[in-house]
């Protein structure tokens, strides 16, 4: 009995010393990017740190109100989780302490994770009878028919026409390049869930080698129509600050980044402050003086004004990746001047879907990645007679 409690009392140590660390990972609802920051900041102030994939994280946290779609795609990714494991939703910034407080809670639950190890599949859609599961059959509608179908006819990827591994993976078919000649194919899906990512965009690639090629984009719960968030979910210079986050972390520059993600926490706060200011133009400097990146970013998915015209782009967003980060740093400086100065560099979801086959074919993921998150595309719904910004 005695040795029965030093174990159960090793084992709560151990898990109050992980949960000092633990690792979150956040999905966020279209529209509710003022949530998932907020999200963000606070767990980080508890010195937890963010997830970089599933297999990664120990919190799952759910912020805004998601679709049907997106709500089916948040549940495949919480089965990815490994236990001990812990899921907490953030509907508004009301309920971001509390859902935090639950989770440190949960997350040194012994009992709690060990019912949940019993309860869960080990091995979700990977049973013995995986070849008379649904990618056992070859879907046949095309891309219009998928996009209005639901989250469930895409996360299968069109298996059935492909080679599959014992486990369930899928496996590299044949297909002809553009010489004529039979070479590898896999079909791969990114999104909705992942880091610096537009939320609830999900883009299918067939990839030959390294190119992408045959581009599909759509957006989860997209015929919900004009569902927009409580107007208190602000946008402007703090969100061109989220956007530069993304293309930093994707350009490996964490801590110009960190700059980045401050001056973002400050203007949400303070949208007026002097240190809000003094916070961007020190990323301002950053960004101009490095040579680095100024060579990471030179040349990456160029665009001129031509094709931005041709594309439906606004013309604020031609040259590559790093004209378009200075040029979005500087729209954040006049904003704080000018608050009523329209957004030259919005990019809305909808129109985005048609054009990413344009921007992506031929890239390779990396380029592709930074190209998306250097667009700033806003998958917010549009409130009929409202702002759009």
């Amino acid at each position: 009995m005695a040795r029965r409690r030093t174990t159960l009392g090793m084992t709560q140590l151990l898990a109050r010393c992980a949960a000092r660390r633990a690792h979150v990972l956040t999905v966020e609802a279209p529209g509710y990017w003022v949530v998932r920051a907020e999200t963000e900041l606070r767990f980080r102030a508890r010195r937890w740190c963010a997830a970089t994939s599933p297999a990664d994280a120990d919190v799952l946290a759910v912020c805004g109100v998601p679709g049907p779609e997106l709500s089916e795609a948040t549940g495949r990714v919480w089965d990815q989780l490994p236990g001990p494991r812990v899921r907490i939703d953030v509907p508004d910034l009301q309920t971001v302490d509390s859902a935090l407080e639950r989770a440190a809670a949960e997350l040194v639950d012994i009992d709690m994770h060990r019912n949940d190890a019993r309860e869960r599949i080990q091995s979700p859609n990977l049973s013995g009878d995986h070849d008379h599961a649904d990618h056992g059959r070859p879907h046949q509608q095309d891309h219009a028919q998928h996009a209005h179908g639901g989250y469930g006819e895409h996360q299968h990827m069109d298996h059935g026409a492909m080679d599959m591994a014992p486990v369930g993976i899928a496996l590299a078919e044949g297909g002809e390049d553009r010489d004529g000649l039979e070479m590898d194919e896999l079909h791969v899906r990114v999104g909705p869930v992942l880091r610096y990512w537009p939320a609830g965009l999900v883009v299918r690639w067939a990839l030959h080698g390294d190119v992408l090629a045959g581009t599909q984009a759509w957006m989860l719960d997209s015929n919900l129509g004009n569902c927009r968030p409580p107007s208190d979910l602000r946008d402007g210079a703090a969100r061109h600050c989220d956007h530069v986050v993304d293309v930093l972390e994707l350009a490996g520059w964490p801590c110009a980044a960190t700059i980045a993600r401050t001056a973002r926490d400050t203007l949400l706060r303070e949208p007026n402050s002097a240190r809000g200011r003094s916070v961007l133009d020190t990323l301002h400097r950053k960004l101009r003086r490095s040579r680095v990146l100024r060579w990471s970013l030179r040349d990456i998915a160029s665009l001129t004004v031509k094709d931005c015209d041709g594309l439906g782009l606004p013309a604020a967003l031609a040259g590559d990746c790093y004209d378009r980060l200075l040029a979005r740093v500087d729209i954040v400086r006049r904003a704080l001047s000018e608050p009523l100065e329209p957004n030259v560099l919005r990019v809305a979801a909808a129109g985005i879907v048609d054009t990413l086959p344009h921007l992506v074919d031929g890239l390779d993921l990396a380029t592709a990645r930074l190209l998306i998150a250097s667009l700033g595309i806003d998958t917010a719904p549009v409130e009929a007679g409202g702002r759009d910004g």
